[in-house]
């Protein structure tokens, strides 16, 4: 069956409601398997520029690059400007139709924020607490999504994405949250939204689409194998990176200065 490359009314419903939806093989075998390809021979170099477990801080992350693992690829960066198969994921109608359901009819892509194959390493990976991504960002509105690709399978043993659904539309009070902005596992007042918890279980070419105020985390992989995923991140035209953050540090690219 040929893809509508629209959202239904019920995964808009959905994403209204819960901050995120899946959309199950979304993406091509063949595109899937390439970019597989590719971010492997990027990692047995590695290619720069990179983040390293031991760059994380993360719980479980190595002291420091010269530790055991501290030199484990994290995240491959700048993906757009790698190779041309993520450049056609990232722009690709797939993609795009359903990203306007979201954002609006102009939407671009952020080369600043993600823009990168996320990896989990068997043997040296973090744990991600619960966070939300508009933390790191700066723009003119917190409207942004994040679009997931898995390249492999994905699930709770390997350190898949953990959700917390609606927490999106949630006001949070100062101390609910750490000095880092994690959400606090410790206080009663959270423990019910964090028995809501879900694990966004994919495989290889499935989708996540995810609200950049939407409370995850994720666990270490202990399996054998490393897990890949492309992500990238978008917001509309007319919603602004702050001048002088990071949020504005690299161009934007629009859909339509590449499809067209």
């Amino acid at each position: 069956m040929t893809d509508s490359g629209r959202f239904s009314d019920d995964d808009c419903a959905q994403f209204a409601r819960d901050g995120y939806v899946i959309v199950r093989g979304l993406a091509l075998e063949a595109s899937v398997t390439r970019m597989r390809e590719v971010a492997l021979m990027h990692l047995a170099e590695p290619r720069l520029p990179v983040e390293f477990e031991a760059d994380t801080r993360y719980p479980g992350a190595p002291a420091s690059l010269d530790a055991p693992g501290g030199r484990t690829v994290r995240r491959l960066l700048q993906i757009y400007a790698r190779d041309a198969v993520f450049r056609a994921w990232a722009l690709s109608p797939l993609i795009a139709g359903r990203l306007s359901q979201l954002l609006g009819p102009r939407v671009v892509l952020s080369q600043a924020h993600h823009n990168c194959v996320m990896t989990k390493d068997p043997a040296y990976s973090s744990i991600t607490n619960w966070h939300r991504d508009i933390r790191y960002w700066s723009f003119d509105q917190p409207e942004l999504v994040s679009v997931w690709l898995a390249l492999g399978e994905e699930y709770f043993r390997n350190g898949c994405l953990l959700l917390l659904p609606g927490s999106h539309r949630m006001d949070f009070q100062p101390g609910q949250l750490d000095a880092a902005q994690f959400l606090r596992t410790d206080l009663d007042q959270n423990r019910a939204l964090l028995r809501t918890q879900i694990a966004a279980e994919l495989h290889a070419g499935d989708v996540l689409f995810f609200h950049c105020r939407l409370f995850h985390a994720a666990g270490n992989n202990q399996t054998t194998d490393t897990k890949l995923s492309v992500v990238h991140s978008y917001h509309a035209a007319d919603n602004h990176p702050l001048p002088g953050t990071r949020s504005a540090a690299l161009p934007e690219i629009a859909f339509a200065d590449e499809v067209m």
